[in-house]
Formats: C-alpha cells, structure tokens, sequence
C-alpha cells in the first residue's frame, strides 16, 4: 500500500508541475503553429492551382491562334484533375479548420482555471492518500477526479504533439515534395495562360506578316511541347494530390483522435484499477 500512495503521489505532484510550469502548453502551442502554417500554404496551393486551371480552360480566344486543336488539347489534360483538385480544397479547408480548432482548444486548456482545478483535484487526492483516517470510498472519487482534471489540462496538448511527431518522422518529407509538385505545376498552366500570340498588323509588309507567321508558328510548336510536358506533370500531380489528401487527412483528424483515444483508453484502464483496489 505505501507503494501505491507514493506512486499516486508522484502522479499528484508531476501533473501540477507540468501544468504550472506551461512546458506542454508551449510545446503543444509551437507544434500546432506549425501544422497551422503548414496547412495554410498547402491551402493556398490548392486554391491557387484551382484558379490557374479554372483560367487555363477558360481563355479559348487566347489559346486558338496558337494551333489547331489547342484548346481541345488544353481542357482534356487539365480535366481529369480539374474535380480532383477542387476536392483536394475542400479537404485542405476541413484540415485548416482542424489545426485551428486545435490551438484554439490549447489556449481554453492552458487557461489558469483548468490549472486551478488540476491543483484542487491533486491536494485533494494527496489529503485522502495520506490521512490518517481516510476513506477508501473518497479515495477512490478522488482519484477518479484527479484523472478527469488531468484528462482536461493535457489531452489536447498530447494529441498535437504525438501528432506533429509521427508527421515529423514519417509524413513530412513526402508533403514537401507533394507540394513543390503541385506548385511547379500551377506554374507550368499560368505560363500556357500568360502567353500572348503575335499580333499582325493589317499595314505591316509581307516580309513583316511572313515573320509574323512564323513567330507564331515557332510558338505554337514550343506550346506543344509544353503541353506533353504538362500532361506528363499532370498525371503526376493527381498522385501528389492523393498523397496531400492521404496525409493532412491523417494528421487533422484520424491521428488526432487515435490519440484521444488511447489517452482516454489510458486513463479509464487506471481509473477502473483504483476502484477494485
């Protein structure tokens, strides 16, 4: 039984000091900065290449001189990511509202009367450990309220650094090369949607038209290749697309929960232990 008491103890003691102390709370806090800026540029990748495609399939007078058949060209190789791509926006806004929604929680669960309450419910568990004439009946819904208070003060602060670790070792290095992908692709269309053909003037001689012509025709070779170029990036960038959706779902909401989960699994295991001592 001493053992116990002690071990209680210890437990008392350590979730106070961690809760003054604020190192979970700024740990947890630069973490989900983090993954808030992290979610943000990806966002605005997605919007962005939304937006270039949107344009690229719109501009049919601006693409028509450069080549028979361009346009028709154009709207069928950036088609089969055009949905992907506005679904893969939707996703980044849910996961963006989810990072936030976390350092939102983390600033509630860092306010000073969580901390209060965490230090009340470990007094009164230390008091029923150590009286003379305890209760074990009060010992045990003392217990069981220090878990609670210690559910409410670290559990968010838990979640999003378990989380911004597992993204860290495993998922980060593919979400940047992901996002360069997709980000040299938005480039690739605005360059197509930028280009201007040549203009002819109506007065200009016929050495003038005939070099005209050909700039034009040089040009519209040089757009069909970057074309073959484009549909070959895009392929590409539907599987990167997939890999972002894959991970921002992983880190904003399944491992998320996942460790919510198994802290609450922790706490309810030990809370069902103490009442059978």
């Amino acid at each position: 039984m001493p053992t116990r008491k002690i071990l209680w103890s210890l437990v008392a003691v350590l979730a106070v000091a961690a809760a003054v102390s604020t190192v979970t709370d700024e740990l947890g806090r630069r973490y989900a900065e983090a993954a808030f800026r992290n979610a943000l540029v990806t966002f605005a990748v997605a919007r962005t290449l939304d937006g270039v495609i949107s344009v690229a399939q719109g501009t049919e007078l601006a693409l028509e001189p450069g080549g028979v058949g361009v346009v028709l060209t154009l709207g069928q190789i950036l088609d089969p990511i055009n949905d992907l791509v506005e679904r893969f926006s939707t996703v980044m806004l849910v996961a963006t509202s989810s990072v936030g929604l976390q350092n939102i929680l983390l600033r509630i669960t860092s306010w000073w009367g969580v901390t209060l309450a965490l230090v009340i419910a470990a007094g009164a568990a230390l008091l029923t450990l150590w009286w003379p004439h305890r209760s074990a009946r009060f010992e045990h819904v003392a217990i069981r309220l220090l878990l609670i208070t210690v559910f409410l003060r670290f559990a968010v602060p838990a979640l999003v650094v378990g989380t911004a670790l597992i993204f860290d070792h495993f998922l980060a290095d593919t979400q940047v090369a992901a996002t360069e992908a997709l980000e040299n692709t938005r480039d690739q269309i605005e360059a197509i949607n930028e280009r201007t053909p040549p203009a002819i003037d109506d007065d200009a001689s016929v050495m003038d038209r005939l070099s005209a012509m050909l700039d034009e025709s040089l040009e519209s070779i040089n757009l069909n290749e970057r074309l073959e170029r484009l549909s070959s990036r895009v392929t590409e960038s539907a599987e990167h697309i997939i890999d972002l959706i894959v991970i921002f779902v992983l880190q904003t909401v399944l491992l998320p929960l996942g460790f919510l989960w198994l802290f609450v699994r922790l706490l309810t295991s030990v809370g069902e232990r103490v009442t059978r001592i």
